[in-house]
């Protein structure tokens, strides 16, 4: 328990791993030990940058909550994924955008739904975002499927129109997504604010907001550091492992870079705030479609490391099955136990899938 009664994070105490890490790096340890102590040190900072997020949102309220917690939860990943870019892991980056997506859908909303639902026997969230939820999840399935498609019936060794055709469709999903926060912060914001999040009134913030502010640049700016030594020793550290790049991809680097959106939507669900808890998941992971991975197209050009939105088909097809079960979890506009348990299982099942591929 901290000094003012509340419980501490138990992932907190992972910060002793970040001094080790660092010496891990200077003192060049083997790339395994540098990968293990950055990943623990990255867990515990991504949780902190989640509830200084929390933190902020009480200062803006639940709608740009939802979206400063999306937002600021996917930046640990989408810094390790630009360095990962950078240094030409494109296998690695492509599979993370779709490791994040399948993550947020299934693990941290069937996590935040069994986590509330053992505590609730039922719980409501609006049933308006549930509807926009589903739309945007279709639209980011296409935005993975047309790329594909087009690399599939238009064979190109050089990859030159596949490039071009996913900096379009990249400018394009940008727009669409701009264009759903206008229609939920601005012309039918209030359609987004009537729920039970709002009905049982939200306590105000602990902290300040210039102490908010400094806390979230300072372990942005740490976890920034931290991710040059994860993305430097993977390499290595796979083949250590056993792992593919694709694996590690899929799966670790975006359980590392989820850990905010993790801890942030299972303490809203426990707190019965089903609103905030469905938009930090849903709204990361379309954040992640419609926003991170164009970016990620644009900085592979900027780094001189062109990488596309034409995904394996395994991978579309993954992603393609996670959003249509999501969506059915989420059509009724509430949730409990055992559909965050079935979540979860399915994400399990491909997690085996992408272990053995």
């Amino acid at each position: 328990m901290s000094a003012t009664g509340r419980r501490v994070n138990p992932l907190y105490y992972l910060l002793a791993a970040v001094p080790v890490a660092v010496a891990a790096e200077v003192l060049h340890w083997p790339p395994l030990a540098i990968f293990g102590f950055s990943a623990l040190a990255i867990l515990p900072l991504s949780a902190l940058l989640g509830h200084a997020t929390e933190q902020l949102a009480g200062h803006a309220g639940p709608t740009v909550g939802g979206l400063l917690n999306a937002t600021l939860g996917n930046l640990a990943e989408l810094i390790i994924a630009a360095l990962a870019l950078r240094a030409g892991m494109i296998e690695l980056v492509a599979a993370s955008i779709t490791g994040s997506i399948l993550g947020n859908l299934l693990l941290v909303l069937g996590a935040a739904m069994l986590a509330g639902g053992l505590r609730y026997p039922v719980q409501k969230f609006n049933a308006n975002l549930a509807g926009m939820s589903g739309s945007l999840l279709v639209i980011a399935v296409v935005g993975l499927v047309v790329p594909a498609l087009f690399a599939a019936a238009h064979p190109d060794p050089q990859r030159v129109r596949t490039v071009r055709m996913s900096e379009w469709v990249s400018g394009l999903l940008i727009v669409g997504y701009a264009l759903s926060l206008l229609y939920s912060m601005g012309t039918h914001r209030a359609a987004f604010t009537e729920g039970g999040d709002v009905a049982r009134g939200e306590a105000p913030p602990e902290w300040g907001l210039r102490r908010t502010l400094l806390v979230l640049a300072a372990v942005a700016a740490v976890i920034g550091v931290l991710s040059e030594f994860l993305v430097g020793a993977t390499e290595e550290a796979s083949r250590a492992l056993g792992l593919s790049d694709f694996f590690v991809g899929l799966v670790v680097v975006p359980i590392i870079g989820n850990a905010a959106e993790h801890s942030s939507a299972v303490l809203m669900a426990l707190k019965d705030r089903m609103d905030l808890a469905v938009n930090i998941a849903i709204g990361s992971c379309v954040q992640v479609a419609l926003l991170v991975a164009p970016i990620l197209v644009f900085l592979g050009v900027a780094f001189g490391q062109p990488m596309t939105l034409a995904f394996s088909t395994f991978e579309v097809a993954s992603v393609t099955l996670a959003v249509l079960i999501a969506m059915a979890v989420l059509q009724d506009a509430e949730s409990n136990w055992l559909e965050g348990a079935l979540l979860l299982v399915v994400y399990a099942v491909l997690a085996v899938a992408f272990f053995l591929y």
